[in-house]
């Protein structure tokens, strides 16, 4: 299993930034997917869900109507599409996997997670 994000990077506060996370060795279409992400020094947030065929989504309350998560199954791709971002929200970012065989538990999150990727930063910042 491997889970490969990209798309972050510096914005100013009230930017966006598109994220992307390319999934391989696993059937990406039987997985509901999150993304996760890590504040400075502060454990691991739960911000977005996804179900497996993308018909459902859910959200940290902080962060509706201004995330959108999406995935291609055809293309094995998880996105985080940010705007209107906040100094706060600066941390690595991460696509998670849940599993009933996870072991890493999130914040806010009701899954426990087997695979991370290795997470891209996203800094908002003047």
């Amino acid at each position: 299993v491997q889970l490969v994000e990209s798309g972050g990077g510096l914005v100013q506060p009230g930017g966006s930034l598109n994220l992307s996370c390319a999934a391989s060795g696993f059937t990406f279409s039987f997985y509901v997917m999150s993304w996760v992400r890590q504040a400075p020094g502060k454990g691991l947030e739960w911000v977005s869900d996804i179900t497996n065929d993308g018909s459902t989504t859910s959200y940290k309350d902080s962060v509706k109507g201004r995330f959108t998560i999406s995935r291609d199954n055809a293309k094995n791709t998880l996105y985080l599409e940010m705007k209107k971002l906040r100094p706060e929200e600066t941390g690595l970012y991460f696509c998670a996997r849940p599993s009933p065989t996870g072991t890493t538990v999130v914040d806010g999150s009701p899954y426990e997670y087997d695979y991370l990727g290795q997470g891209t930063q996203v800094t908002v910042s003047s």
